[in-house]
């Protein structure tokens, strides 16, 4: 009878630890021998979850290089634009005196090292039109020649599935070397100097600009299906969040009920055993 009495009680004891740490900890266990079931649940709730966390860093990290590769190929066709109209301008050769050919020209030039700048724009020190190139520079600045690599580029990872390319071929958006936007202006500048009609390069620079528009659809494209994903991953992550919650937490206001009943509980157990334990000792002196 006392055995028994005092292993009711050390049950009691234990359960009200439990429901105790259950309260501070807001963990419906701390072990997995508690709850094997839960605790191989919330493992593998936890893997998924550091799963789609890289997801989401890769996401962000693709969102950053696409967007600056759009807003470099928006200033380069803003720049563009504006040395066609010059170039427009300086076809009129026949009533453009030295000094207004001059300005064109200069100009020209400064748009060229301009459109440089912005080929050679960078994501932490990464060229976003080099490719896998370790390059400093996507184009050399004096034979304006392409020092990325050609192939599938610069890839994220986005879902189990799925991966997308994040930069730009340099050389298929401003092409390479002689036949580059930069060299081409340049020598529409050395044109206008020389008192030529540059009025056939315009086909040149409209041939550019439409490979800068195609550039900015393919970047475009990349960039709906990134966000397209980063909201399908968010969904994902609230998801496995409520079901971790729902494992691996508890409900307060239940635990501090059950909390409240295991005390009662152990306090009649207490005073039982007391009772019992003072009996056998009353009859044990008889």
């Amino acid at each position: 009878m006392t055995q028994q009495s005092l292993r009711t009680l050390q049950s009691n004891l234990v359960d009200r630890e439990r429901l105790q740490h259950q309260a501070t900890s807001q963990r419906a266990f701390r072990t997995p021998s508690e709850d094997p079931a839960a605790a191989a649940t919330t493992l593998g709730l936890h893997g998924e979850q550091s799963r789609v966390a890289q997801f989401s860093r890769n996401l962000s990290d693709g969102l950053a290089w696409v967007t600056t590769v759009d807003t470099a190929l928006d200033a380069s066709t803003d720049l563009l634009n504006r040395a066609r109209d010059l170039v427009a301008q300086g076809a009129n050769s026949g009533a453009l005196s030295a000094t207004a050919r001059e300005s064109i020209a200069q100009e020209l030039e400064t748009i060229s090292a301009e459109l440089l700048s912005q080929a050679n724009t960078t994501v932490l020190g990464r060229s976003v039109f080099a490719g896998t190139s370790d390059a400093a520079t996507a184009f050399d600045p004096v034979t304006f020649g392409f020092n990325g690599t050609a192939g599938d580029g610069v890839r994220r990872r986005i879902s189990d599935n799925e991966t997308v390319r994040v930069d730009f071929d340099g050389a298929q958006a401003f092409g390479s070397g002689p036949t580059s936007a930069f060299a081409m202006l340049r020598d529409i500048a050395a044109e206008l100097r020389g008192g030529a009609n540059v009025g056939s390069r315009l086909a040149d620079v409209d041939a550019r600009l439409t490979a800068f528009t195609a550039a900015r659809g393919e970047t475009g494209a990349r960039q709906v299906q990134i966000e397209r994903a980063m909201s399908q991953n968010l969904s994902v992550s609230t998801d496995l969040e409520a079901r971790r919650v729902e494992v691996e937490n508890v409900d307060s206001l239940e635990v501090l009920v059950r909390l409240q009943s295991a005390e009662l509980v152990f306090q009649s157990a207490l005073q039982v055993t007391a009772k019992s334990l003072q009996t056998n000792l009353l009859e044990f002196l008889r």
